[in-house]
C-alpha cells in the first residue's frame, strides 16, 4: 500500500514539474511523512472527541445527581404525598386537580422527576435536567392566571430549544453550544404554565428511527430492553412509555412521533408543518424543503394531545411566530359526532408491513363499520416513486455530502455505520452498483440512484415541482373517494436494537404524510399474539429481497408488545385527526374490555 502511494506521488510529482529532478528518495519521505501526519492529526482528533464525551457525560452525571438530591430532599420534607396516585392520573385529570389546588405543582414536579430517575437507569432515555425547572416552578406559583397545563410537567427532545441548554443532535461538534433563547415551543409551554423539566435522548443525525448517539448512548425500550424505542424522538418515546412524563415534544421529518409512539404503544401526533411553530429547533441539516419538519406532542392517551393542542393554539403562539396560522383549536369539528366517511389500507405496495400491523387495520376497520361510520378501500399512488423519487432524493439533495461531512468530524455510532457507509459510496459507483443488482434487488438499486441526490439547482426545483404534483394527485383520489379521513398501518411493532439502521427505507407507512405534509396520528389498538408470531414465520415480504428478510428478523420475538395504526387527515384538519384518533381509542379499548380514558 504504502508503495503504490510513493509511486502515485512520484508521478504526480514529474507531471507538475517535468522539468525537475526528482529524487525517489525525497518522495519517498514525503509520502511518509504525510501519513504520518495524517494519522497524528487523527488521533489528536479521536483524542479531542473523546475527551469533549468524557465532559458532556461528567456535566450530565452532575445533572443528574442534583435531580436525585432534589427529589430526595421533597420526599423528606413532604412523606405523605402520594406518588404512585399522582403518577397514575391521566393528563386531564391531573391539570384538574393542579388548578384546583387539591394537588401541588411541588409534588407533581417531583413525582415525575423521581420516576424519570428510575426510568432513565432502565433505558438511558434522559440526555439532561433542567435545573431551571425548579424556579420556574416558583414562578408558576406567583402568577395569577393558570394556563390550561398549569403545573404540568412535560419533557422536550434534545434538538427543541432551551435557553442555556445544548442541542446537540447527537453530534459532538454540537456540544460547546447553548441556546441563547428558548424555543417558541417552549416560550409558549411556559406561558400556558407547563414546566419542562428534561430534555431527552436522540440518535445520532436524527435520520434514523433508531435512538443511540456517540455522547450519550443507546436508548431501549422499556417495554422490552432487547428492542428500540423507535426515532428520532425515542428518548421521548422510552420516556413517557416508562411513566417518567406524562406529556413530551418530538419532531417528526419521516415518522419521528408516529414510530417511538408505535414502538412504545403510546399516541402521538406529526401536525401539518407550520400549525405548530418550529421556530428555535436546530436540526443538522436545515433548508429541506421536499419533506416537511413538524412538531408534535407524545403522550399516553389521545385526550392528553388533544389538550395540548388546545394550550398551544393560542394567541401567544400566533406573536411570537407570525408564520403560524392563527387558527385556535376547532372544538366543533373535534367534538362532532357525525358518521366519518373512512378510507383505508393495509399495505402502500413499497413495503409490506408484518402481520400484526395490517391485523390491527382490519380488526379497527371492522371496529369503525360496526360503529356506524362508512369504510372504502384505498389505494395510495405510486409510494415507491414517492420513496425514492421525492423522499430520499429530497432528504438527501446533496447526495448526503452535509451529513458525511458532520460524520467526518465525529465518532459515527455504531447503529448508524450501515446507513453512513451507503451515503460514503461515490456517486458514479452508486450508480454502477445500482445497474448490477437492478434485476434481483429493485428497490435497493432505486435506493442508491436516490442517494445520488440532485444534479443541480434546476433539478431541485424540478423535484419541487414533483412533490406540488404528486400533493395534486393524492388530494384527487382522496376526494374521487370522498373520504374525511384515512385509516393505515405503521411501522411495528418494535425493532431489535440495531435494526433500524440497517433499513431505512422501512418507513414508507410513514414518510409519505411527510412529503404531503398531511396531519397524521398513531394510536396503539392491540399487541402482539402468539398467532401473529406464528405468521410471521410465513412472511415473505413485498418481494423477497433482503430488506424482508431483514425486517422479519427486525420484529422476531415481540409477542406481547403493542400494535398500532396510523390515522391520517387533510392538510390543517388537525380536529378532525385528533377526533378520529380518539374514536380509534374508545372502540379499541371497549373491544379489549378497557375503560377508553
Amino acid at each position: 500500500m504504502q508503495q503504490e502511494a510513493f509511486i502515485v506521488v512520484h508521478e504526480w510529482l514529474k507531471q507538475l514539474w517535468p522539468e525537475a529532478e526528482i529524487d525517489c528518495h525525497v518522495v519517498l519521505a514525503l509520502t511518509c511523512g504525510s501519513a504520518a501526519a495524517f494519522l497524528a492529526l487523527k488521533w489528536v482528533s479521536q483524542k479531542r472527541i473523546k475527551k469533549q464525551i468524557q465532559d458532556a457525560c461528567k456535566k450530565r452525571g452532575h445533572g443528574l445527581e442534583k435531580m436525585e438530591k432534589a427529589v430526595q430532599k421533597f420526599k423528606q420534607q413532604n412523606p405523605s404525598v402520594q406518588v404512585a396516585h399522582i403518577l397514575s392520573l391521566p393528563l386531564v385529570e391531573l391539570t384538574e386537580k393542579l388548578r384546583e389546588e387539591s394537588l401541588s405543582p411541588e409534588s407533581v414536579l417531583y413525582a415525575y422527576m423521581g420516576k424519570a430517575l428510575t426510568v432513565n437507569q432502565e433505558v438511558n432515555c434522559v440526555r439532561h435536567f433542567i435545573p431551571e425547572c425548579e424556579q420556574h416552578l416558583q414562578k408558576l406559583k406567583r402568577h395569577a392566571e393558570k394556563g390550561l397545563l398549569y403545573g404540568v410537567p412535560v419533557s422536550i427532545k434534545d434538538h427543541i430549544g432551551y435557553k442555556g441548554h445544548l442541542s446537540t443532535c447527537g453530534f459532538t461538534v454540537s456540544l460547546g453550544i447553548l441556546e441563547e433563547e428558548d424555543s417558541v415551543l417552549v416560550k409558549v409551554l411556559k406561558r400556558q404554565g407547563a414546566n419542562p423539566f428534561v430534555i431527552t435522548n436522540v440518535p445520532q443525525s436524527l435520520m434514523t428511527y433508531d435512538c443511540s448517539n456517540p455522547i450519550f448512548g443507546q436508548t431501549a425500550n422499556p417495554l422490552n430492553h432487547r428492542k428500540s424505542p423507535g426515532g428520532s424522538s425515542g428518548g421521548e418515546g422510552a420516556l413517557i412509555a416508562g411513566g417518567g412524563s406524562i406529556l413530551g415534544f418530538g419532531t417528526d421529518v419521516g415518522g419521528s412521533i408516529r414510530l417511538p409512539s408505535s414502538f412504545c404503544g403510546l399516541c402521538g401526533l406529526k401536525p401539518t408543518g407550520s400549525r405548530l411553530s418550529n421556530l428555535g429547533v436546530r436540526g443538522p441539516v436545515d433548508g429541506i424543503l421536499s419533506v416537511t419538519l413538524s412538531l408534535g406532542p407524545m403522550a399516553r392517551d389521545v385526550d392528553s394531545l388533544v389538550l395540548c393542542m388546545k394550550a398551544l393554539l393560542c394567541d401567544d403562539m400566533f406573536q411570537l411566530d407570525p408564520t403560524v396560522p392563527p387558527m385556535l383549536f376547532n372544538e366543533e369539528i373535534y367534538s362532532s359526532t357525525a358518521p366519518l366517511r373512512i378510507g383505508y389500507y393495509d399495505t402502500d405496495g413499497y413495503f409490506l408491513l408484518p402481520p400484526c400491523m395490517r391485523r390491527a387495520v382490519h380488526e379497527t376497520r371492522k371496529l369503525l363499520q360496526e360503529a356506524g361510520h362508512t369504510l372504502v378501500h384505498f389505494t395510495p399512488p405510486s409510494v415507491p416513486y414517492v420513496m425514492d423519487e421525492l423522499f430520499i432524493k429530497g432528504l438527501f439533495a446533496d447526495g448526503g455530502s452535509t451529513l458525511l461531512a458532520m460524520f467526518g468530524k465525529d465518532i459515527i455510532d455504531p447503529s448508524l455505520k450501515h446507513q453512513v457507509n451507503y451515503l460514503r459510496i461515490p456517486n458514479l459507483v452508486k450508480k454502477g452498483l445500482a445497474k448490477i443488482i437492478k434485476p434481483w434487488f429493485p428497490r435497493l438499486a432505486n435506493h442508491l440512484n436516490a442517494l445520488c441526490g440532485v444534479r443541480s439547482v434546476k433539478s431541485l426545483w424540478e423535484q419541487h415541482d414533483k412533490v406540488k404534483a404528486y400533493c395534486k394527485k393524492f388530494v384527487d383520489e382522496w376526494r374521487k373517494c370522498k373520504l374525511d379521513v384515512v385509516l393505515c398501518p405503521v411501522l411495528g411493532p418494535a425493532f431489535t436494537l440495531r435494526y433500524p439502521g440497517k433499513l431505512l427505507a422501512a418507513v414508507s407507512s410513514t414518510m409519505l404524510y411527510n412529503v404531503l405534509n398531511f396531519p397524521a396520528g398513531v394510536v396503539p389498538v392491540t399487541t402482539v399474539t402468539e398467532d401473529d408470531e406464528e405468521e410471521l414465520q410465513q412472511y415473505q415480504g413485498q418481494c423477497g429481497d433482503p430488506w424482508d428478510k431483514k425486517l422479519k428478523k427486525a420484529v422476531e420475538g415481540t409477542v406481547g408488545l403493542p400494535v398500532a395504526v396510523q390515522c391520517v387527515a387533510l392538510p390543517w384538519q388537525e380536529e378532525l385527526c385528533l377526533r378520529f384518533m380518539k374514536e380509534v381509542e374508545t372502540l379499541s379499548c371497549k373491544r379489549r374490555g378497557k375503560t377508553s380514558i
